[in-house]
């Protein structure tokens, strides 16, 4: 017996549980693919998008990379974001963080953790353009605001994409929005730095 078979023995009483529900769940399911939610957050595996905002399957687009970086020369987050916003026509685009993440924390040294190093880049970026501000805090504190500041830039950056610009100078309604998420308590926080518009 594999060590995983009890994963696809999961599987089976989750999709038996919502056909048992819902008998035409998975049926609808299949013919359409209509969200109005981009997620883009954190790889992490204690930050799953759909559970913490209750919502089905169906409901939300989702990309996910280490520490919710949006890079302009990341084809695959870019590839995501142009099929959201002009297949899909989502509404919203949110940008989640996490407090404790790991790519943030690792950002944070000298040491070398190898390839990720280029990726965590990025986030040294932002701490720099934000030093003055960290440098007032404690460690925790500087960690925690970290995590915020990381995803107030990636919101920026999905706001300059030009998927996104398009679809603002088409009067396409799309609304990008910055979220941070509290692993010890379950409670996500808005950031209050929505963007809908070149303006």
């Amino acid at each position: 017996m594999s060590d995983i078979d009890h994963l696809f023995e999961q599987n089976k009483q989750w999709a038996q549980k919502i056909t048992s529900d819902q008998p035409e769940f998975f049926d609808q399911l299949s013919k359409q693919q209509t969200p109005e939610y981009l997620w883009i957050g954190c790889s992490d595996s204690r930050v799953p998008a759909n559970q913490l905002l209750g919502l089905p399957p169906g409901e939300i687009f989702v990309h996910r990379n280490i520490a919710n970086v949006v890079v302009h020369t990341d084809l695959n987050c870019l590839s995501v974001i142009q099929y959201a916003v002009e297949v899909l026509k989502v509404k919203h685009i949110f940008v989640c963080g996490h407090y404790g993440c790991g790519g943030v924390a690792a950002s944070m040294t000298d040491a070398q953790h190898g390839l990720i190093d280029n990726w965590l880049r990025h986030i040294k970026d932002v701490q720099r353009f934000n030093k003055d501000e960290l440098e007032r805090l404690s460690d925790q504190e500087r960690f925690n605001r970290l995590c915020e500041l990381n995803v107030i830039e990636q919101v920026k950056n999905v706001a300059n994409t030009t998927m996104v610009q398009n679809a603002w100078n088409d009067d396409q309604p799309v609304t990008v929005h910055g979220f941070i998420y509290d692993i010890q308590n379950g409670i996500l926080k808005n950031l209050e730095v929505s963007v809908s518009g070149n303006e």
